[in-house]
């Protein structure tokens, strides 16, 4: 798949079905994906040509996931010194709560003084469905700055307004000019996409447009790092190579924000998040991506360190570090080795950063035959082979013989789980974690992003596990004593993808 180029003369963001051929259902082997996806494998990417033969299985129906319009929520509406307004129904801001709890906690864990998310709604109502809610609009935007002064105003589309068509570029433009201050519109209605990572590159999309510093002056040893909520891992990290961190989206402040321009590199623990942003840096004000694997195991961080070594002119500060860092964990890791054999383990996350939880699982020696992922990238922003995720895993650590694609799809979780029989799951959404307890089988959902990252991250999975392990006798109790949701005919069923291969059944 060639490079596309971020078009920042829109406001609207391409979405990543047209942007990087992104699927939400698939089954097979990882080594087939990787093949069939053709980013470093055939080419997608390379530059020779060759095209993805990547076929989605589709669904029926969907069972439940979440929007773009939610993930904006969790991404604009989680920056300091701003207010996220959500011109919507009330029924859409009901993930505050959530975002409020995510945002709070973060903070906690950081180290930052703790406060409430601000995030409004217009709370349209069926009237304003009939004869627009803009003028509503313009009022929750001036709440927003009586309120609170923020340093910046984002405004996110819903599907509601979506379809009635206000004209939310208009207001964003108006009240830049009255505010002075960036009025930014998020266009991120849930049905603009089929997944709601879209939602990460509509925010991403609006910062690049409108909050990055378009006169940068260059901080030779500020480094971005995109991330999530996760503890404060990568300033000791890259410390150690004499490098500043600049953490963004969520918990950053408007001037973090402004400031991306000005960094010597950008870095992100999962692709999923960061491609989009780190891409449009790169192109926009020529801050270097950092094009390596992924900062997971030992063989994808020593890659990642000493590529950010070159790009900084630390080389030597690296291999420092990674001699350092090696002998540090050497110990402990072969311990967990021989503590870990022969133990079956099952991750159940997002995309890349599943390809990087399977890379530390198998650094274990824990036996990985069986993972799902939400949704399947086949390329990301920067179109380097480098940054292939899942042939990192497979050319370092071995195949996955059932590597599944799913958007959070729960009736097909119970035939995923029942193929392998794995001892654990890691998890990161925990929707899908009470099924697997009621197969008797323990879950780690991962509140902490950043557990697994690096050097440490590897010992610091390794004994999150062996505390699940044993906690197994509780889940083997309990599978006893409790009912799955499910028909019988739908339990015996072998092929979890049925549905999707044969629609049909579902009306007879």
């Amino acid at each position: 798949m060639a490079k596309k180029k971020i078009n920042l003369k829109t406001t609207v963001v391409e979405n990543r079905e047209q942007r990087l051929g992104t699927i939400i259902a698939w089954d097979g082997k990882a080594s087939d994906l990787a093949k069939e996806s053709a980013f470093s494998r055939q080419g997608c990417g390379g530059g020779d040509g060759n095209q993805c033969n990547l076929c989605e299985v589709r669904g029926p129906f969907t069972q439940g996931s979440v929007c773009s319009e939610q993930i904006v929520g969790c991404q604009a509406g989680n920056v300091r010194n701003s207010v996220l307004v959500q011109h919507s129904p009330i029924g859409c801001g009901a993930g505050q709560v959530e975002w409020n709890s995510l945002f709070r906690n973060g903070l906690a864990q950081r180290n930052l003084p703790v406060e409430s998310i601000r995030i409004l709604c217009s709370n349209l109502k069926e009237s304003d469905m009939v004869f627009g809610g803009v003028e509503k609009l313009r009022n929750t935007v001036q709440d927003a700055w009586d309120r609170y002064k923020p340093e910046a105003i984002f405004i996110s589309t819903s599907c509601s307004t979506a379809i009635i068509g206000d004209d939310i570029d208009g207001v964003a433009t108006e009240f830049t000019e009255k505010l002075k201050i960036p009025v930014v519109p998020l266009h991120c209605e849930g049905f603009r996409s089929k997944h709601w990572s879209t939602g990460f590159d509509s925010t991403q999309h609006g910062i690049l447009r409108q909050i990055v510093r378009k006169n940068p002056k260059k901080q030779e040893d500020l480094v971005n790092v995109i991330n999530l909520w996760g503890s404060d891992i990568f300033t000791p990290m890259l410390g150690e190579l004499g490098l500043r961190v600049n953490y963004i989206v969520d918990l950053a402040t408007v001037e973090q924000l402004a400031q991306l321009s000005e960094a010597a590199c950008t870095v992100g623990f999962c692709y999923t998040l960061s491609s989009y942003l780190a891409a449009g840096l790169e192109q926009e004000f020529g801050v270097p991506e950092i094009k390596a694997p992924q900062p997971y195991g030992l063989v994808g961080t020593d890659a990642w360190i000493r590529e950010i070594g070159r790009v900084t002119n630390r080389e030597e500060k690296a291999e420092a570090y990674i001699e350092k860092s090696h002998k540090k964990i050497e110990k402990r890791l072969n311990e967990l080795r021989k503590e870990l054999k022969g133990v079956k383990g099952y991750v159940a996350t997002g995309s890349a950063y599943a390809h990087g939880i399977i890379a530390v699982l198998k650094e274990l020696g824990v036996e990985v035959n069986g993972s799902l992922t939400f949704h399947h990238d086949p390329v990301y922003d920067s179109g380097d082979p480098k940054q292939d995720s899942l042939a990192h895993v497979i050319d370092n650590y071995g195949d996955i013989p059932s590597f599944s694609v799913s958007n959070r799809q729960q009736f097909q979780f119970y035939g995923l789980l029942k193929r392998v029989n794995p001892d654990f799951i890691i998890i990161r959404h925990n929707g899908l974690a009470p099924l697997a307890s009621r197969l008797g089988i323990p879950a780690a959902p991962l509140g902490d992003e950043h557990i697994a990252v690096a050097y440490d991250g590897i010992i610091n999975l390794g004994e999150t596990i062996l505390d699940l392990l044993a906690h197994k006798t509780f889940h083997e109790d309990l599978a006893q004593h409790v009912k799955l949701p499910y028909k019988k005919w739908w339990l015996d069923q072998e092929d979890p993808f049925i549905l999707s291969k044969e629609p049909n059944i579902v009306s007879q």
